[in-house]
Order: structure tokens, then C-alpha cells, then sequence
């Protein structure tokens, strides 16, 4: 029987719904855990789609979001269909769970999340009445799910009562490993196009071509608003550097089916299911060892941000160097995904935690 056969889920996301029109990681994740939830024989239902979101850090948008989340609890506790867990991904302080713990009690179900922040910084400035919203919500949680161990510090030390946190592996949701890849095409690299850590992570990697010997070639697969900058970092490589635009989930498959190995330096990841993608096709990663990054990559002696674009390119140009490399460093990738970052061990971790939860109104 599946662990989760017979259960039914009210699942929410406050910073971005599952159905967003705009791609992101965060709405990836959140698909990924329906996906998980219904795979293992749950009954899902996305519970809201209303988004609680302060970027700026704006009382009065803030204010009328609550006003929002407060029409939203009336029609759940009053309309939601039965449910026996109440599932929330992602609650931080620019966007808070205002929904969830108020539902969940009414109803008597076990409030769970996954991927939760505590910043006790942000309890004073512009965002303090979400930040506090955020460390409420997380306070009745009966279980937090963390992705890395980056996270895991604050919940410990900010845990609530008898609260179980806990690790859930950043997973694809798939059965099984793709097709392995023939690690003889081009480099591959894919990344959204917009400012801030993404860009800064594109001029790592324009960086790094530069003190990159040999007949290489780039295939960089992503589109956004900050394609001309991506473009201008690039234009000294000419026709070297190939542009993919924006790919279905199939055609970025595809390329990964056909790249030597995987470049992204991981400016500010939470950790980057890329990493996961790439390796599951067996392709060996150049990247940095930052935190987050480093919890879902097969264990290796990766450049330290401060050693430069130099011992990245060294890195990367050792591996394109060095087939045989390449093949061994494969195999172990996709040995590292199967154990621990498919469906079947996120489902395992997850309703082993989730099913001895009491019903809190018991």
C-alpha cells in the first residue's frame, strides 16, 4: 500500500501558487510536492491560491493582505472540503502562512510545513508584522520539513514545544533516473535571466570562460528580464556561447542528455534542483561550495567563492579535460540521486514523520 494512501491533503503555498503563470524554483518545488503527496496515494487539493507576498517590505500592503487572508480563513473554515492534514510550503517573513495554523485548528487537523525561515533580524524594520506572522505560523506547526542544513540551525533553535523538525532530501519527483547522457556535447548551463543572485551567478560563469583553455562550447538554456546583460557578459565568446531560451521540462531533458558536464556557481541558492536534474542524468557539476549548494551534490572538493572564477574554470576544465573523469563521476552522480533525492525516499521521509501526528483537537 502507498504511505499515503487514503489521506487528504489541503496543501498552500503563500509566496507563489503552484499555478503561477511566472516559472520560478519556488513554484517548481511546490508542483513537485503535490506531486509527491498525490504519488504516494494521497488525495491533494490546493486550499487557497491567494498569495501573500511583501517584497518591499510595505505596512500598507501588508495590512491589506491580512485583510485578504482573513476573508480567505472565513470561506476555508466554512467551505474547504474534509481534509486530514493541512500542508504549507514555504512560509517566511515576506510571506507568512495567515491562513494555514487558523484553518487547521478549526478544522482539527495536524498543521505541517516545509521549508520554513526563522529570522529573528526581521522582527524589528519594515517587515516586523510579517516576520512575527511567520514565527506564529511556525510556532504551531506540529512538524517542520527542512531541505538543508542551512536551515535546520534556526528551527532548532527556535523550535516550539514538542514540534518535530526534521529533514525532507531536496527530491525530483520521478520514480526513476533518466536517460544517462552521452557526456560528450557541450557544457550546459540553465538559469533564469534576472538581476540580483542569478546575474551575479552569469558573471561568475562569463568569469570563468575566460580562464577556460581548450575548444569548449556553452549552451545556456533560460530567459528573462535580464537576458541583454546575459547576452553582453557573453559576446566575447561568440559563437561559442549558444543561447536555448526558455525549454519545456523535455527539451531542457534533452539537453542535459547531451551536455558534458553541468556549470552553475550557485550565487545564493537555496539549493537548486538543477544540481538534482544534472546529476540524475549523470553529468558531472561545476560549481561553488556554498551552503545549500552543497546538499544536494555528490560529495567533492568544489572551488571556494573566495578562490575566484580561476579554480572554478580549473575545476570545469579538469573534467572536460578527462573523459574517463567523467564517466566514473557519472555513475556516482546518479548513484547519489537514486539513493537519496527521488520520490520514493521524499515520500518515505515525509508520511513517516506526518502519519503518527495526533489530530490536535483530540
Amino acid at each position: 500500500m502507498l504511505p499515503g494512501a487514503g489521506k487528504r491533503v489541503a496543501f498552500y503555498a503563500p509566496m507563489k501558487p503552484p499555478y503561477h503563470p511566472v516559472p520560478s524554483g519556488d513554484r517548481e518545488i511546490s508542483r513537485n510536492l503535490m506531486v509527491l503527496l498525490e504519488s504516494s496515494g494521497a488525495e491533494v487539493q490546493l486550499a487557497s491560491d491567494l498569495r501573500v507576498y511583501d517584497k518591499h517590505g510595505d505596512t500598507s500592503r501588508q495590512t491589506a493582505l491580512r485583510a485578504e487572508a482573513d476573508a480567505e480563513i472565513r470561506r476555508l473554515i466554512e467551505q474547504m472540503p474534509e481534509a486530514d492534514l493541512w500542508v504549507t510550503y514555504h512560509n517566511y517573513y515576506k510571506a507568512p502562512d495567515l491562513i494555514g495554523p487558523v484553518v487547521a485548528r478549526a478544522r482539527g487537523v495536524p498543521y505541517v510545513q516545509i521549508e520554513s525561515t526563522r529570522a529573528q533580524k526581521r522582527l524589528t524594520g519594515p517587515w516586523s508584522d510579517f516576520a512575527e506572522a511567520a514565527h506564529t505560523a511556525a510556532d504551531a506547526a506540529n512538524a517542520i520539513f527542512y531541505f538543508t542544513e542551512q536551515d535546520r540551525f534556526a528551527l532548532d533553535r527556535d523550535r516550539h514545544g514538542s514540534q518535530i523538525i526534521t529533514c525532507l532530501p531536496p527530491f525530483l519527483p520521478r520514480e526513476g533516473l533518466p536517460v544517462l547522457s552521452s557526456l560528450d556535447g557541450p557544457i550546459l548551463t540553465a538559469g533564469m535571466m534576472r538581476p540580483g543572485d542569478k546575474l551575479a551567478s552569469y558573471s561568475i560563469i562569463a568569469e570563468t570562460l575566460a580562464h577556460l583553455p581548450g575548444k569548449w562550447r556553452l549552451d545556456i538554456a533560460g530567459d528573462g528580464p535580464a537576458r541583454p546583460e546575459v547576452e553582453a557578459l557573453m559576446a566575447p565568446f561568440a559563437d561559442r556561447v549558444r543561447f536555448l531560451g526558455q525549454l519545456t521540462r523535455a527539451e531542457l531533458a534533452a539537453a542535459y542528455a547531451k551536455a558534458s558536464l553541468f556549470l552553475w556557481p550557485g550565487v545564493n541558492e537555496a539549493f537548486g534542483m538543477v544540481y538534482l536534474e544534472a546529476q540524475a542524468h549523470g553529468l558531472p557539476v561545476a560549481a561553488q561550495d556554498r551552503p545549500g549548494v552543497r546538499d544536494v551534490l555528490l560529495s567533492k572538493p568544489y572551488p571556494a567563492p573566495e578562490s575566484g572564477a580561476q579554480a572554478l574554470a580549473s575545476f570545469t576544465a579538469q573534467l572536460l579535460e578527462n573523459s574517463e573523469l567523467r564517466a566514473e563521476t557519472a555513475k556516482d552522480a546518479r548513484d547519489y540521486v537514486s539513493n537519496k533525492h527521488l520520490a520514493p525516499a521524499a515520500a518515505q521521509a515525509f508520511w513517516g514523520t506526518v502519519l503518527p501526528l495526533k489530530d490536535p483537537a483530540a
